[in-house]
């Protein structure tokens, strides 16, 4: 059975029992765990064949393809974050409204997203970055991932954030889960197996996403009147666009706006020849493996801080944020010992081509040393989120990304050359860490003065 089900009581009155930590968060790290491995299953096998250009243009293209998930987290992340503090207010009725529009609306707009990135596939690339020797190999990449794969990738985001926000973690992280172990086990047989190189790794994300989405239909079915969710067409409606956007674009506005200053920096290295762009490419899938893990933590405890929230319950709320923001700097902190000891032996992992692979190892190192604050100004924007301060994570997001990432990776590419891009992520953490503090205890000192002194603390 589920958490917010059989264990409602036990979340409010105890939240510091180990179990209410690990029921959500835990299948949720998992899941964005082998999401990141089959994320990164795509650069290993395409490594293995070394060819560098072949990497290169999925490097190109990857930016534009997560932007799949800014629109995941627009309609699923904002519908789950609202289904959540319905859940708190005691209020089941109108999750089934909120719940179709946030799958319907998504995939009609990620349509049209897909069509759009197919009509202006050829100024796109040439936009991205792609030099003669990979403009067919990322045109391939791009056709499946994004213009035949879109809807399902966006579907498939979408209906995991809706299974979270009810607490049903475990099948959520399944699918996800199932959906990356199938994309590992079709790399290597469409890549080498039926030697379509690229194409191959593109058709195994399609691929398996669509089968994720699969999974998904089957889990609510399933589960029956033990979830208010709906996917029928017929409950769509309107009312909830505005709380929904408020949250959702917040989330939606931090994932574009870091791939736009990722494709300025591989718009930028192109600038430097393929193997830079390749180099970086790996890196950053690299790099991302401890912010995935940091992501499905914060996943995991948004549900937690926005039933506590609606509930006014602030103390609790606040034991619960500041647990998964030390968990998170404890990761971190030991993923870069990892990458800083052992960087050369990762690269050569990843792609044997020596060139590449030695650029790389200098790159990892330095961009690293972002990650653990990252990951804490990653997860003060979504704790925000949770708690329905949209306007104000928003604002976090477009000063980080926005006014201070895009601007000073010009800045130091023009004063620094190419390592100078690799230092701008940690430059822009250092900045942002005591805005995003600042912002964080501001809210929720404004939380505490608005709550009566003779008020009793709730319970349910």
């Amino acid at each position: 059975m589920d958490f917010f089900v059989e264990r409602g009581a036990c979340f409010v009155e105890k939240p510091s029992d180990p179990y209410l930590f690990a029921e959500m968060p835990v299948p949720t790290i998992i899941s964005q765990v082998v999401t990141m491995i089959y994320n990164l299953a795509d650069t290993f096998f395409i490594g293995q064949l070394g060819d560098p250009a072949m990497v290169a243009a999925v490097s190109l293209v990857s930016p534009w393809f997560n932007l799949l998930t800014a629109l995941g987290n627009l309609f699923g992340l904002g519908g789950s974050s609202l289904i959540s503090r319905m859940m708190g207010a005691q209020n089941r009725g109108e999750i089934k409204f909120v719940s179709a529009f946030s799958i319907w609306g998504g995939a009609a707009a990620t349509l049209l997203f897909s069509l759009g990135a197919y009509l202006a596939r050829r100024p796109l690339l040439g936009f991205l970055g792609a030099s003669p020797d990979t403009y067919a190999y990322a045109e391939d990449y791009l056709l499946w991932v994004v213009v035949l794969g879109g809807v399902p990738t966006m579907v498939s985001l979408a209906l995991g954030h809706l299974l979270r926000s009810e607490g049903h973690a475990r099948q959520a992280s399944a699918g996800m889960m199932f959906g990356g172990l199938l994309n590992v086990a079709l790399d290597p047989l469409l890549i080498f197996g039926f030697h379509l190189e690229v194409a191959g790794a593109a058709i195994a994300t399609a691929a398996s996403n669509a089968a994720s989405v699969a999974f998904f239909a089957a889990q609510y079915a399933r589960l029956g009147e033990r979830t208010s969710v709906s996917l029928h067409p017929r409950d769509i409606s309107l009312r909830f666009v505005r709380p929904i956007f408020s949250v959702g674009l917040a989330s939606a506005l931090a994932t574009a706006l870091g791939n736009a200053s990722n494709m300025g920096m591989v718009h930028l290295a192109s600038g430097y020849g393929d193997i830079p762009v390749a180099a970086y490419g790996i890196v950053k899938r690299i790099d991302q493996f401890p912010l995935n893990v940091s992501m499905g933590l914060c996943q995991g405890f948004m549900p937690l801080v926005g039933y506590t929230f609606a509930a006014k319950n602030y103390k609790r709320m606040r034991s619960v944020s500041v647990f998964s923001w030390t968990v998170a700097l404890a990761l971190s902190a030991c993923f870069v010992a990892c990458f800083a000891a052992f960087a050369p032996q990762i690269l050569r992992l990843f792609i044997p081509e020596a060139e590449t692979s030695a650029l790389g190892a200098r790159f990892l190192r330095i961009a690293c040393l972002a990650v653990p604050l990252t990951s804490v100004n990653f997860l003060i924007s979504y704790t925000l989120q949770a708690m329905g301060k949209g306007v104000q994570s928003a604002a976090l997001t477009f000063s980080r990304q926005g006014l201070l990432n895009i601007p000073l990776l010009l800045l130091m590419n023009a004063l620094f050359g190419l390592y100078g891009m690799i230092w701008t992520q940690l430059v822009v953490e250092v900045l942002m860490l005591p805005v995003s503090l600042g912002m964080y205890a501001h809210t929720f000192r404004r939380l505490r003065s608005a709550q009566p002194d003779h008020a009793p603390s709730p319970t349910a």
